[in-house]
């Protein structure tokens, strides 16, 4: 599932391809990823208005414009394709292990056309990504990239909730997943069951320069699947750092992964 650093690499696709050029075409006829505009309102609103920045909150992403704004969210398993002018694509978004061929548009649910001839895409095979305008993004949380220690602190230490539950509470921390929060977890040495109510100010600054650290390794390497803690979350997987078996459970209604020794 796209995480932050899969949004990322979506975004700087569109800031690439997508800024300060007339749109001359939409197709927003899929009922499902548009909703609940109906179909052609999105293409009305958008027919020669050019789009001025690409931003993005955790996993959410949206674009200014000359009109209004363009929401535009991955789901699960969404990517963003430029094709320039000369037919050359550039994809942003999931990590799908066997890829996407060039010229394979089979699961396009959304597209953008461009006085010069650049086409963008909403690539979603399982078909969960939404596009919509002036999306309600005042709701998220801080960007787990951008959190400041003190941000950090207020959001994970109110209440009692599992840890992992509240690193994966966007209106907390926006932008961590599954594999992020494991990942950041195993990194801090933090048990993902924990209370929130119970970790201490040692813990928390801990777990936020995990989240910098994790975050910033993902959109330097590719996606959350390259972070290395992903290799042993399986049946038989041990600890990368000390060898013990990985443990599993449900905590915060995900799939979790932890080492018992180290994250007692």
């Amino acid at each position: 599932m796209p995480e932050l650093p899969e949004v990322e690499s979506a975004r700087a696709v569109l800031q690439r391809h997508a800024l300060n050029r007339p749109i001359t075409d939409v197709d927003d006829t899929d009922t499902w990823v548009c909703r609940p505009h109906a179909p052609g309102a999105i293409r009305d609103a958008l027919l020669g208005v050019s789009l001025t920045a690409a931003n993005r909150r955790g996993k959410s992403m949206w674009l200014d414009s000359t009109g209004p704004v363009l929401g535009i969210h991955l789901g699960m398993s969404g990517k963003i394709v430029a094709i320039d002018e000369s037919g050359g694509e550039t994809d942003g978004g999931d990590y799908w292990q066997r890829g996407r061929a060039p010229g394979d548009h089979r699961f396009a649910r959304f597209s953008l056309s461009f006085a010069d001839g650049t086409r963008l895409l909403l690539v979603d095979p399982r078909r969960l990504g939404r596009v919509r305008l002036d999306p309600p993004v005042e709701r998220l949380g801080p960007d787990a990239r951008d959190i400041t220690p003190s941000q950090f602190r207020s959001a994970l230490a109110r209440g009692t909730a599992p840890v992992k539950a509240r690193l994966l509470d966007q209106e907390a921390l926006a932008g961590v997943g599954n594999l992020l929060a494991d990942q950041i977890l195993w990194l801090a040495k933090v048990n993902p069951s924990r209370p929130v109510d119970e970790l201490t100010r040692p813990d928390l600054d801990r777990l936020h320069r995990a989240v910098r650290k994790a975050v910033e390794s993902a959109v330097a390497e590719g996606g959350v699947h390259t972070l290395s803690v992903v290799p042993a979350r399986h049946e038989g997987g041990t600890c990368p750092r000390c060898g013990t078996p990985m443990q599993r459970a449900t905590v915060g209604g995900r799939t979790t992964w932890w080492c018992p020794r180290e994250q007692p």
